[in-house]
């Protein structure tokens, strides 16, 4: 599967949506600017209801996405801020190839959920997108699971605390609630671990765990010798292709990331990241 991934990004990696997760808090901003204004509307004519898709409603499709995750705006826009962080954060560390396959991945399995519930029972579960932002949340708890947040903005938590906490109430919900919340819980965590123990397995992640540790620490290490070309005139690193030589200061547009299969700390741009010969 990973072998898969690899494939799909070395053809198509130059053409993701940079900063993903911008655009989706746009559609929520206009999902809530609409749901203030009707809301009815939403409902009406927006939401994933497979029976008028069927019907030949398919834009639904996309604007189901709209679904704003509150409707008070105060906790609308602190929603909305920790999601852009977490997904943001996200994309930084796979690279945006890969989250907006993550994201896009949990939205075709929504889609499907929906349409196995209703087939299944008859019924139409209005499925949004809240088990989607939910498996971005497990993601980064499993990536950085030891940031703390400010619980109720006074208690500081770590977040794999609030994730464990999270997966419980998921089991809860899972056991007590409607076929078609089991079946939309399922399909989040069905993205959720897919990505984890196919495409990134336990080995791979300790391997990423060990180079941004590495990284972190060099950041703040000092230049002392005249340097080999990655750090600025401060004494900070920068990123810098082993190949081409291009840093994010030459080319502020270019993503960096560092090969799993090199031995050693090698970075390399999004153009020579699948096409260098590997460091043994």
């Amino acid at each position: 599967m990973n072998n898969f991934i690899d494939k799909l990004e070395r053809r198509f990696g130059r053409h993701p949506i940079h900063n993903l997760m911008l655009y989706v808090c746009i559609l929520y901003m206009i999902g809530l600017v609409v749901d203030l204004a009707n809301p009815t509307f939403y409902q009406a004519y927006l939401s994933l209801n497979p029976q008028a898709i069927l019907h030949g409603q398919i834009w639904r499709l996309v604007t189901f996405l709209m679904s704003p995750p509150d409707t008070n705006v105060f906790f609308f826009i602190f929603t909305l801020y920790l999601y852009y962080i977490l997904g943001r954060s996200l994309e930084r560390t796979w690279g945006a190839f890969r989250f907006n396959l993550y994201y896009f991945s949990g939205v075709i399995f929504t889609i499907i959920a929906s349409f196995i519930a209703y087939f299944v029972t008859g019924q139409v579960f209005l499925m949004d997108t809240y088990y989607i932002n939910m498996s971005i949340f497990f993601a980064f708890a499993m990536e950085y699971p030891d940031m703390e947040l400010l619980f109720m903005f006074l208690i500081p938590i770590k977040i794999k605390w609030l994730a464990y906490l999270d997966g419980v109430l998921f089991v809860i919900s899972f056991i007590t609630g409607t076929v078609g919340t089991r079946i939309a819980i399922a399909v989040a965590m069905l993205n959720f671990l897919i990505y984890f123990i196919t495409v990134i397995n336990p080995a791979q992640r300790y391997r990423q765990h060990k180079r941004r540790s590495a990284y972190t620490k060099a950041v703040h290490r000092p230049e002392r010798t005249g340097g080999n070309g990655n750090r600025t005139a401060d004494g900070k690193i920068i990123h810098r292709c082993a190949v081409c030589g291009r840093t994010n200061i030459t080319n502020p547009e270019l993503e960096f990331r560092f090969c799993s299969k090199c031995n050693g700390n090698y970075e390399y741009c999004q153009d020579h990241l699948f096409t260098h010969e590997h460091v043994k």
